[in-house]
């Protein structure tokens, strides 16, 4: 008997006598070599450290692939740091199992931790040349390997975990020991087939299946599962995609090792040895690129990323996302999301981009989001990553201007203020507005400004005023109810600059000179398609993690901003936008409302409506240079033909829907509602009430009240009443006594809380 031989026995009995402890002796032991009473020696003292060693291991499951499914099931996107797919054992074809466990463990079900002949043979080696060189590991102990590696928390850590030195080894099998005492030879050979590395991307034998194959790995075929099963040994070298002739060659081995444990027969072995390989690639759908809804699902990205509900770090929530396994499930109605996509086509110019985004009103549910470029990297084949239908937060840019679709805001504050439908207003060509003063206080310079198109009015009113779109109009208007107030009702229906800031609260802001996002727009809008029920936009519907536990989503935040009948009466008017005013010819065959926008110097245009049902915007124009490179010719009535494409074609299996007819006549032309004016200055109350229509007078004795004294305490008519145009309003001043009690306060028409 040779040296090396009467080592192996010597080395095989110590094995059998101290169990897997004595494997740490051995490897001491062998850097002795050959002296064989130094290995018994060696293993003796190695052995007690062994024991002594922690064999604390986590057995948490590798990072699996993230999913993203739209509300009506379908897959939009995927994330994860590996392709990956955990299934269980028996959703694995049985040649699969087989054919791993012979090529890589033929003894896997008959040995413990470690296979001691194996083991034996491939430490000698390795101690001679000094490292690492020959295999040798147990399933068992390659699956503590993988474990170790995939749930490494950084670049170190996961080095470590492959190390070639005799430390991680011994530190391997002492967790391999660990493992076979809490986990049964089929849970282990479930959790190696799913960590195991294939090539190509794939980790997992599903994944693996999937990608090669285009099949579950359940429905393997012999050669198939053959040709995987050699795949791990080395992925790099025997990827059937990169090296079909090494894949081909290892293949062979595996029938052959398998032949020769009796799993199939010679004649099986050669026959599946000579079928071609034949690859059906399907490759996964990794991040946004490859989404059927690219730019939605980069807002779902940023959202996850960005929001702290999902983790107190930006690490902490990329790990989740991309290792956390999570099944997101969202609010995009893919049937909406291929309407706008379809409408997008008939933008004007196609030198120019349009963007669009739909929301459904009392629910802030985003169900789709487009935009015409191409997502991606390469802005020389007119693509973007940009998404131009969010705020900044969400991927997009720094916003664009409203234009003429944000004079909504303006109109339902004075609604709101009591303005009746016929109040009446300058409407010039041109004109020079004064009088402006923002929440703080600050007063501003006389503004100059014109309409976007000629107008042969003198004057007009609030119907009349918002279907011809008229600025100087508009401009008196927010003069006569007050900047603040007109900033404030936007701001009530979620409008914000598209970089995160407040609005800038100046005269232009009613044109719409504040950057926006018509993500917000259209959330806005549909405030008032749910009667004045605003709620903040949202994007996802439920998370689960890979244990099917619930994480707690953002949820979308809805209140009262204005109340429901000023919000009808918003409609109202906004529904003769499209049959009396610049939007005409935009109806969709239903009741619908909505309002045109063009940006100074034509250099954009916008459409935003609603229906009860659904809220859409549009905007269209050069992303790189919104307010400077003008389109004559370009106006929000064009832009409409998007927005009415898409809105017909999403709505048409919903059956119509009527709006809520204004429980109070706004547009009764001889009567007007008392404005609320308590708390102002005797000047500017009686301005505001001159302006709707009324008559003044004062009391002249200042009577007890809570509200500073000089100004308002009440009128009589009191605010909110409906009076004829010939009633005189009685302003009663304050004398700051204290407070008095209020008169009674007259109804006509139902309770109108204006006070």
């Amino acid at each position: 008997m040779g040296a090396r031989e009467d080592q192996e026995r010597v080395i095989v009995k110590l094995l059998r006598l101290l169990g897997a402890a004595a494997f740490a002796g051995v490897l001491v032991g062998l850097l002795a070599l050959p002296g064989v009473g130094s290995v018994g020696m060696a293993a003796r003292d190695a052995s007690d450290s062994f024991q002594s060693m922690p064999d604390d291991f986590s057995l948490k499951p590798p990072p699996e692939r993230t999913t993203v499914y739209s509300a009506d099931g379908q897959v939009i996107a995927q994330f994860y740091f590996h392709n990956r797919e955990s299934v269980s054992l028996g959703q694995v074809a049985p040649i699969m199992q087989k054919a791993i466990v012979a090529i890589e463990d033929a003894r896997f079900f008959q040995h413990g931790p470690l296979d001691a002949k194996g083991s034996f043979r491939a430490l000698v080696t390795n101690a001679q040349d000094g490292g690492i060189k020959q295999g040798g590991s147990t399933l068992t102990q390659q699956y503590v390997k993988n474990l170790l590696v995939e749930n490494a928390k950084t670049d170190k850590d996961a080095e470590a975990a492959k190390a070639p030195n005799f430390g991680r080894k011994l530190r391997e099998l002492r967790y391999a020991v660990n493992v076979e005492k809490r986990l049964t030879k089929d849970q282990i050979l479930e959790g190696y087939l799913n960590i195991a590395y294939f090539g190509s991307g794939a980790y997992g034998v599903q994944a693996a299946s999937q990608y090669y194959f285009s099949k579950n790995a359940s429905e393997l075929t012999l050669s198939e599962a053959a040709l995987l099963a050699g795949v791990t040994n080395s992925p790099y070298a025997f990827d059937p995609e990169l090296n079909p002739r090494g894949a081909t060659d290892r293949r062979t081995i595996v029938l052959n090792r398998m032949a020769d444990l009796k799993i199939i027969t010679k004649q099986q072995a050669d026959a599946a040895a000579a079928e071609p390989i034949k690859l059906h690639i399907k490759k996964p759908k990794t991040d946004c690129a490859d989404s059927k809804a690219p730019f939605f699902c980069e807002y779902v990205k940023d959202e996850i990323l960005g929001n702290s509900a999902f983790g107190k770090t930006s690490a902490d929530r990329e790990r989740l996302l991309y290792r956390g396994g999570l099944t997101i499930r969202t609010t995009l109605d893919m049937k909406d999301q291929k309407a706008a996509q379809r409408a997008l086509d008939l933008r004007p110019s196609r030198s120019k981009t349009a963007t669009e985004a739909m929301v459904k009103p009392g629910t802030g549910e985003i169900k789709a989001m487009v935009v015409s470029k191409d997502y991606g990297d390469h802005k020389g084949k007119g693509q973007t990553t940009l998404n131009l239908a969010a705020d900044y937060a969400h991927g997009g840019n720094g916003g664009y201007s409203a234009g003429s679709t944000f004079k909504i805001f303006t109109l339902a504050a004075a609604l709101n203020k009591g303005y009746s439908v016929g109040t009446t207003l300058p409407a010039p060509n041109s004109t020079t507005v004064s009088g402006f003063t923002d929440c703080k206080g600050n007063h501003f310079e006389p503004w100059t400004l014109s309409n976007a198109e000629t107008s042969k009015r003198k004057s007009a009113n609030l119907d009349t005023g918002t279907w011809g779109s008229i600025n100087t109009f508009y401009a008196y208007l927010e003069q006569r109810v007050g900047l603040c107030e007109a900033s404030k009702m936007a701001t009530a229906f979620g409008m914000k600059q598209a970089n995160g800031q407040a609005l800038q609260q100046v005269p232009s802001q009613v044109l719409g000179t504040n950057n926006i996002d018509v993500t917000h727009l259209a959330a806005a809008y549909a405030g008032f398609a749910a009667r004045g029920q605003y709620c903040t936009p949202v994007a996802i519907n439920d998370v689960t993690d890979a244990d099917g536990k619930k994480i707690k989503v953002p949820q979308a935040k809805c209140g009262k901003s204005v109340d429901s009948s000023v919000a009808d009466e918003v409609t109202r008017i906004l529904q003769g936008v499209l049959t009396s005013g610049t939007g005409r010819g935009r109806g969709i065959g239903r009741p619908a409302a909505g309002k045109t926008g063009t940006c100074e110097a034509h250099s954009c245009a916008l459409f935003a409506g609603y229906t009860p049902d659904l809220s859409a915007a549009v905007w269209y124009g050069d992303p790189a240079a919104p307010f400077g490179n003008p389109s004559p010719g370009i106006y929000g009535a064009n832009v409409g033909a998007i927005w009415q494409a898409s809105m017909r074609s999403a709505l048409q299996d919903t059956k119509p829907s009527s709006f809520h007819t204004p429980v109070d006549d706004f547009g009764n032309l001889d009567q007007a509602r008392v404005p609320n004016v308590r708390g102002l200055s005797v000047t500017d109350a009686t301005r505001q009430i001159q302006n709707a229509g009324f008559s003044v007078q004062v009391s002249p004795r200042a009577i007890d009240s809570s509200q500073r004294k000089g100004t308002v305490a009440y009128t009589s008519p009191s605010s909110g009443v409906k009076a004829d145009k010939d009633t005189s309003v009685v302003i009663f001043v304050s004398n700051g006594n204290g407070p008095a009690s209020k008169p009674r306060r007259r109804r006509r028409g139902g309770i109108w809380p204006f006070n």
